[in-house]
């Protein structure tokens, strides 16, 4: 299938900020949503995901309506790890250019996000949202392997998304290099993604594998539930695109 990341993404190199909605209440998580986005923005990144990593369902539709009421030259991305099948609707209804999925194959049980991957129900929503681009999962934090080969997993992801997002073991730790260039070797042009533990030191040379990078635990001090420092936002924006 023909990735449509390039059309949403034509800039190259891209980067983009989470949202992990922390805040003590749902107004703060819509504040900090706000406040966050505002300084990616200003900061050069190319987008944003609103994910409910600390907040719910509802403080994801909350910071959506907003977003779509503050217009903004910010790319939005939505992940919803209780329900990933639920992100492309609300990006259509809101005006979301991506959602990420962080596993888009059949594996073992997680408790943490995709409990069992819904291949119908995927490709029925897919099909519906032509026009969504898709960050798919593959051996991605958390998420059991398939037992299969790197080789097939990778055909799978190509085939599913628009793509590929990769990271190491866990939040904020580094994805290793080697896994990226392992990637890149088998999937030569399509997009690639390292979704975890970018930082100052490696962003330079991880880049220069990868299509985009997405950026969280860094630019909050290694902290989710801590503010976005524009400093390190600024930092990252410059090692790269300065």
């Amino acid at each position: 299938m023909e990735s449509c990341f390039y059309d949403v993404f034509p800039r190259k190199k891209v980067l983009i900020g989470m949202l992990h909605l922390a805040g003590n209440s749902p107004a703060e998580k819509i504040e900090r949503a706000l406040e966050e986005r505002r300084i990616y923005e200003e900061e050069g990144l190319d987008g944003a995901i609103v994910e409910d990593y600390h907040g719910d369902i509802q403080d994801v539709i909350s910071v959506l309506s907003l977003f779509r009421q503050n217009s903004s030259q910010m790319l939005t991305g939505v992940n919803v790890l209780r329900d990933p099948y639920l992100a492309f609707g609300l990006a259509n209804k809101f005006g979301a250019r991506f959602v990420q999925f962080d596993t888009i194959q059949a594996s073992p049980s997680n408790s943490k996000n995709n409990h069992k991957f819904n291949e119908k129900l995927y490709f029925s929503l897919k099909n519906r949202y032509p026009d969504i681009c898709i960050f798919g999962g593959v051996r991605f934090k958390y998420v059991p392997e398939t037992g299969k080969s790197l080789g097939d997993d990778l055909c799978d992801g190509m085939y599913k998304a628009d793509a590929v997002v990769t990271t190491g073991p866990g939040t904020g730790i580094e994805t290793p290099t080697k896994k990226l260039r392992d990637f890149r070797a088998i999937m030569r042009n399509f997009p690639l993604i390292v979704g975890a533990g970018v930082n100052d030191k490696n962003i330079k040379e991880q880049i220069n594998i990868c299509d985009g990078a997405i950026i969280g635990s860094y630019i909050k001090g290694g902290d989710t539930l801590a503010p976005v420092q524009r400093e390190k936002v600024r930092r990252l924006v410059d090692l790269v695109k300065g």
